[in-house]
């Protein structure tokens, strides 16, 4: 029976009863005495408080429905309304649950893409400014120091100082495209990453470390970028936005077989501030390799992101292979 028929059914099924009690039991003079007048006024509030109690029963999955609809989020996956009701409100639920599946997937499916096109981008530019930029950097910086050598001693200073400037220059060229393009994770693994990574952070206000735990098991290497660039995003968070003055990463095996990331510091948290495009950015990428994200207060104050690896993300090769790969070796 459709919604139509059944809303339609219950109104008939209370007029019907109203008009036979008017028709029965009770009658109305000419003109209407005020008894009467008070049975048709507590009959119609009978009447009104049936229908509205029929009708919230009878569209209470609707009303379920369109609160799922409201708070769906194609960043945290998997929630689905619970298919109750009659007939066409069941298969509205069933198709609106299918619907956003598809989303989801379609959602994980194109971030892959872009994030894969600005991994890609990121490494052109780390190779521009490495062998075009630092080179030419490079080249001013012998001419300065050749020219420096030989000019008189009233200028000499200021081309020491200039000389300085480009080393201090080509210095954060190189420290930029490092930042673009993990060279130590392609080359060292994981673990000497992260590692790097907090030491890069490190500052006289931030002190930041890495704490790896034995037994992580060998990861792909798709998990490994994910792990290492939401490292880098709440590193990068914390230094700028938390006014912390030590962050941790921890990385290291749970009992259930996943791996976890952890970042935390004791700066003034995240509060009731919304999520901005770093934390988007990090939960997308936690959705290519169906990682769980969670972001939220420390034990002692600050923030923690949670990063929960599960098996299916891990590199199942054959240890013996894994063993003969250069880079598992390096690491």
């Amino acid at each position: 029976m459709t919604l139509y028929w059944r809303i339609f059914l219950l109104n008939a099924a209370v007029f019907v009863t109203a008009v036979l009690l008017l028709l029965g039991p009770v009658t109305v003079s000419t003109p209407v005495l005020f008894g009467e007048a008070l049975v048709l006024l507590a009959g119609l509030v009978v009447i009104l408080l049936a229908n509205a109690l029929l009708l919230r029963i009878g569209l209470a999955p609707l009303a379920r429905l369109t609160r799922a609809m409201a708070t769906a989020d194609l960043l945290r996956p998997g929630s689905r309304t619970t298919v109750t009701g009659p007939g066409e409100i069941a298969e509205l639920t069933k198709t609106f649950n299918a619907m956003l599946a598809r989303l989801e997937s379609e959602r994980a499916t194109s971030s892959g893409r872009a994030l894969s096109a600005q991994e890609a981008e990121r490494q052109r530019l780390a190779q521009e400014l490495h062998d075009e930029v630092g080179q030419t950097l490079t080249a001013v910086l012998l001419q300065l120091k050749h020219a420096a050598d030989h000019a008189p001693e009233t200028v000499r200073g200021d081309l020491r100082q200039a000389q300085e400037t480009t080393r201090a220059g080509l210095e954060e060229i190189r420290r930029i495209a490092r930042r673009l393009r993990p060279g130590v994770l392609e080359e060292l693994g994981l673990h000497s990453a992260l590692r790097a990574l907090t030491t890069e952070f490190t500052t006289s206000r931030l002190s930041a470390t890495a704490h790896i735990a034995p037994g992580l098991p060998p990861l792909a290497p798709a998990t490994e970028l994910v792990l290492y660039r939401i490292a880098q995003e709440g590193l990068t968070n914390t230094a700028r936005h938390a006014g912390a003055r030590r962050v941790e990463v921890h990385l290291g095996p749970l009992p259930d077989a996943r791996v976890e990331l952890l970042v935390r510091d004791d700066g003034r948290g995240i509060g009731s501030a919304t999520e901005g495009a770093g934390i988007s950015g990090m939960r997308e990428r936690a959705l290519l390799i169906g990682a769980d994200l969670t972001v939220g207060r420390g034990p002692d104050g600050g923030t923690d992101i949670r990063l929960h690896v599960t098996d299916s993300a891990a590199d199942h090769r054959p240890r013996e292979t894994a063993d003969r790969c250069p880079r598992e070796t390096a690491r």
